[in-house]
């Protein structure tokens, strides 16, 4: 399917895989959608900006850059911050069209319904979209898609007009008469009110008056504070809504100039804000703040997860506005048709952009129209790299199955340093610009938004999984079952009945069948500070005594890794210690406890601070710290071991202290928590046979220890 995409500060068409449909979402085939020319044209803007002029204007990524060279090394880092900053994004947030494809636990819409859709992370310039059911609304029969395609920017100008709380007969400005704008302009007479329009280019003013608008303020010819107190009896107004976008702060403090004592003022557009204190004090204004559609937005559990307000608590949230914003349209109540300058077709949406960029004749209202599609066409779900080279037996063909942050800095790089080992046959990502973009980045044969796509693909021969941790067993249990072979990032299951059916799996392959190897991915054993450590405990005479403490950091609890499908931070990361001590001590557990703190605050989980004691049968003990409460310029991770008269200290896997066996140091240059000698492991086994690099019994117990953890823990 065709997407717009933003590269250095140009918008290009490209073909890219189509979304899958997921639960609590709905796929939509696009007839229309509207271009942002506030939102998206900032976005393109910026994404032209060179690396250093970021710099100047960003010092505080630079001190994170420096952080990174510190950590990776020069030439990774820089690859890493040169792939972010000229990535391509998908542009776009407000899009009309028709259901294709009905997600799990989305009963009230069905195939064939006409639907407005919004949302920046989904509502892209694509022609099949994928949005979650509380972003997106049902199309009165009256209402055309080219109208209901603007229902964000509705959305938008029905929150800051809910925010301002007008009452009949209050004299309103509304600063900025761009779409928003004409927009609050009309909202506001609907409630009764008396409407002064300002902006800077005189058409706008114009057709702000044509739309219903009172009186026009051009503050090139008028004085705008003067203005508004001569019509309002030397009072001032009631209240001033900003919809513009300007860096300047002055557009600020003429609004609080503007109002009358006890007035307010909503900032719903994009302004600088150095305020003057005396602006407000001597009037006591209010100034609030107006969060784009309204209630659920940047709400994970509302938008993401389908949890709606109850009525009865929260009258208007995101999709409420939405719906109320196309009623009005199609009662007539509010008029966007006038505000639609030009409609291009999806074919020419460069075009589009570039004549928005042009500030001398830039169109007000800019449409992208979708053509038609013949009913039944198949969606397609992979694109071929032309630029890729062909695959061959000799070498590990995988397939990378969800390229986010930690894929793209860890595995993907170091696959391709591995090309004498490894060929990257397929990108899986769930959203398609991103299976795309890192194909093409990684030189893989295609991309796609489909997991079955590679698991038929007789040219994979293994998978190396990296989604969110709730996928972690499922797509193991798929691929193990269609013969390949998988490397999984930790966890390797979030729950007791996941790691059984696994288990099974195993158990019931008969013996002359081939088997699939599974690995998981923990890396800390791969160190090489760690497997020196193996060969100094190896030969031991009595127990050990093994202390870790991970001081993890900080991670709001709205976070993901929270969540069911991060299943928390002692399944999600803690389990990667319970593998290094398995592999230290080399025997079965005997008993598992953890207690945890209580904290005095919300802000904590009790889930990420705790100390957990494991038993080993042969006396050895070993205690984990994890917290999530100390200082992040604190090293995350320290080891030290009590053995034989030896005393045995790794510092964050890069300072490995052993005393009382000749005593030695090594300070290496860099961590080294084994991620790319994992990868040389995994194909070594692929390739040569033998014994896997973390057996089964340790990757089972490792996962079970963290869940016996668990219910301590709860």
């Amino acid at each position: 399917m065709k997407q717009v995409l933003i590269q250095k500060g140009q918008a290009l068409l490209a073909d890219i895989p189509a979304p899958c449909v997921e639960a609590g979402t709905v796929l939509v085939r696009v007839d229309h959608s509207c271009i942002s020319i506030g939102t998206e044209m900032s976005g393109v803007r910026a994404s032209g900006i060179p690396l250093w002029k970021r710099a100047l204007k960003e010092p505080e990524n630079v001190k994170k850059a420096m952080q990174m060279v510190a950590a990776q090394g020069f030439k990774r880092a820089h690859s890493e911050i040169r792939s972010r900053t000229t990535a391509v994004r998908p542009s776009g947030y407000s899009a009309a069209g028709v259901v294709l494809e009905i997600g799990a636990g989305v009963t009230d819409l069905a195939v064939g319904d006409r639907v407005a859709c919004a949302g920046s992370e989904y509502a892209f310039h694509a022609e099949v979209i994928r949005v979650p059911r509380n972003l997106t609304v049902p199309i009165p029969d009256e209402l055309s898609f080219a109208e209901a395609s603007t229902v964000t920017l509705g959305a938008i100008a029905l929150q800051g007009v809910r925010r301002a709380q007008p009452t009949l007969g209050e004299t309103f400005v509304v600063v900025g008469l761009g779409a928003i704008g004409q927009l609050t302009i009309q909202l506001l007479k609907a409630n009764g009110c008396r409407v002064i329009g300002m902006d800077l280019e005189s058409e706008r003013v114009q057709l702000g008056l044509e739309l219903g608008m009172d009186v026009g303020i051009h503050p090139g010819v008028d004085d705008a504070v003067t203005k508004t107190a001569r019509l309002t009896d030397g009072f001032g107004v009631d209240g001033v809504i900003i919809t513009a976008a300007t860096p300047s702060d002055e557009v600020v403090s003429i609004a609080f100039k503007m109002c009358r004592k006890k007035g307010r003022v909503v900032l719903v557009g994009d302004v600088g804000l150095d305020l003057n204190r005396g602006d407000l004090y001597a009037k006591e204004l209010d100034f609030l703040i107006s969060t784009s559609y309204g209630p659920g937005r940047y709400e994970q559990r509302y938008e993401e997860e389908g949890l709606d307000y109850p009525i009865g608590y929260v009258r208007w949230t995101e999709n409420r506005n939405m719906v109320e914003y196309l009623r009005l349209l199609a009662e007539a109540k509010l008029k966007v048709g006038p505000c639609i300058d030009v409609v291009y077709p999806l074919a020419d949406a460069r075009e589009a952009y570039e004549a928005l960029a042009d500030q001398e004749r830039r169109p007000f209202m800019v449409l992208l129209r979708y053509a038609d599609v013949a009913d039944g066409q198949a969606l397609g779900r992979r694109i071929d790299n032309i630029r890729a080279h062909p695959s061959s037996t000799d070498r590990t063909r995988i397939a990378v199955v969800g390229a986010g942050s930690y894929a793209k800095l860890m595995h993907l790089p170091f696959l391709q340093s591995l090309s004498s080992r490894y060929h990257l046959q397929a990108i899986v990502s769930r959203t398609g610009h991103n299976a795309k973009a890192a194909a093409e980045q990684y030189g893989a044969n295609y991309a796609t938004t489909e997991y079955e796509q590679v698991l038929k693909d007789p040219a994979i021969d293994a998978v190396l999984i990296t989604t969110r941790h709730d996928l972690h067993a499922p797509m193991v249990l798929a691929a193990l079952k269609a013969g390949k072979h998988v490397l999984v990032e930790k966890p390797l299951a979030l729950t007791q009945d996941e790691l059984v059916e696994i288990q099974q799996f195993f158990l019931d392959i008969d013996d002359d069948a081939s088997i699939p190897v599974l690995m998981t991915g923990f890396n800390r054993r791969f160190s090489s500070h760690m497997r020196q450590i193996r060969e100094l405990v190896r030969d031991r005479t009595n127990p050990m005594i093994l202390n870790y403490r991970m001081n993890a950091g900080y991670i709001p609890l709205d976070h993901w890794v929270h969540s069911k499908e991060g299943g928390g931070r002692n399944r999600g990361e803690a389990c990667h210690v319970y593998d290094a001590f398995l592999y230290l001590v080399d025997h079965d557990i005997e008993s598992v406890d953890a207690i945890a703190i209580k904290p005095t605050t919300g802000h904590y989980s009790r889930t990420d601070n705790f100390v957990a004691t494991i038993r080993f049968q042969d006396g050895s003990v070993a205690t984990l710290t994890y917290t999530a409460l100390g200082a992040t310029a604190y090293p995350k991770e320290k080891l030290d071991i009590f053995c034989d008269g030896k005393v045995i200290s790794l510092d964050d896997y890069s300072c490995l202290d052993v005393v009382g066996f000749g005593d030695w140091h090594l300070d290496g240059r860099k961590e080294d928590k084994g991620q790319k000698e994992e990868l040389i492991a995994f194909s070594e086994v692929l390739q040569k046979g033998g014994e896997w690099p973390i057996s089964l019994r340790h990757q089972i117990r490792a996962t079970e220890i963290a869940n016996l953890i668990e219910v301590c823990l709860q």
